[in-house]
């Protein structure tokens, strides 16, 4: 039996509980903040041990990258998302969640046909478009400096 426009939205309006833009707003803002915090505290510990400046640009990311793969896999990363919403999927962090959460959905299908397969549903437009798009930019960076 179909129903019309106006009952389907009455229908999603009482299913789907108001949010809190403000309180939301304010969390992501504080644990996005509370990321890029650890980052920088990693990135001064490393600095402090002599690391050089290049490494520690390669530190850093890879550091959360790996904290947050950790806390998805320990199921930890998904209920502090649910309080900090895109404080933690927008930084790096929400990228390892999105390779790692697949992976663990699908790891009863085998390693090859489930966690192989399936790790790259989220992330893999990511990674497809954004190196298009670097190689797009480097070309034109390429052919820009050599007309010039």
């Amino acid at each position: 039996m179909p129903i019309s426009r106006k009952e389907y939205d009455a229908m999603t309006k009482k299913a789907s509980p108001p949010s809190n833009k403000l309180k939301n707003g304010i969390f992501a803002y504080v644990i996005g903040g509370f990321v890029c915090t650890l980052g920088e505290g990693i990135s001064l510990i490393c600095e402090r041990f002599g690391m050089a400046q290049e490494d520690v640009k390669l530190v850093v990311p890879v550091s959360l990258i790996v904290l947050s793969a950790v806390l998805t896999a320990l199921g930890v990363f998904d209920d502090i998302a649910i309080h900090a919403g895109a404080g933690t999927i927008v930084p790096i962090t929400g990228f390892a969640n999105s390779v790692v959460s697949p992976a663990l959905e699908f790891k009863s299908e085998g390693r090859i046909l489930g966690t192989g397969a399936n790790m790259f549903k989220i992330a893999g437009p990511v990674l497809v478009y954004g190196t298009l798009a670097a190689s797009i930019y480097g070309a034109i960076l390429f052919i820009s400096g050599k007309i010039t």
